[in-house]
């Protein structure tokens, strides 16, 4: 199966509940709510065999994941290098990829340097589409969330200025609104 099929299936199964799908909000910044952003990213690929990848002009499915740690009631952030923002981990889907499940969890060792990460179980948490400059254009984000073990040791990467631990409560002060739905999309599927 390729990665457009497991990106269709996981897209399909998605459970988008409400105006603001699981975790409530208003979707994406205008965008609409989750169903309806369900279905923008099922017609995109449906559109465009290439819709997976950073090459189709159109914009693309990427694949991120929060980083969280329960027990501490925190999640780590990385300050992007390029767009200089608090953000999740995440990014671009590579030829490597399998499932969006496993370009969500490369992505987010890779840019966390936290091993053994594991992700919340019940597929993604939210979708998120919004504008990235050219020649990226659009991203349409899957984004799960990550558990980080007792102990994580975070480590910086290339991509990163900087890592850091946030209380739930400090991220509505950081980061940008779409980071605080996922945020509180993610506590709701924890129960917290």
């Amino acid at each position: 199966m390729s990665l457009h099929d497991d990106a269709v299936l996981v897209l399909k199964g998605y459970a988008a509940e409400g105006p603001g799908g699981p975790g409530g909000g208003d979707g994406t910044g205008g965008d609409g709510g989750q169903a309806e952003l369900r279905q923008a990213y099922l017609d995109h690929l449906d559109r465009h065999e290439n819709g997976m990848w950073k090459a189709c002009a159109a914009g693309h499915v990427t694949a991120s994941a929060l980083v969280v740690d329960p027990g501490h009631g925190r999640v780590l952030l990385t300050l992007h290098r390029k767009l200089r923002m608090w953000l999740q981990m995440g990014g671009h889907c590579e030829p490597g990829d399998a499932t969006l499940e496993a370009a969500a969890l490369r992505e987010a060792t890779e840019e966390s340097g936290v091993a053994a990460l594991s992700l919340l179980p019940g597929g993604p948490v939210r979708l998120d589409r919004h504008p990235i400059p050219a020649p990226c254009n659009w991203h349409l984000d899957v984004q799960y969330a990550a558990l980080a073990p007792a102990g994580a040791a975070e480590r910086i990467s290339a991509e990163s200025l900087e890592l850091r631990w946030f209380g739930y409560d400090e991220v509505p002060a950081v980061a940008d609104a779409s980071v605080v739905r996922l945020l509180e999309a993610t506590r709701t599927r924890l129960g917290r």
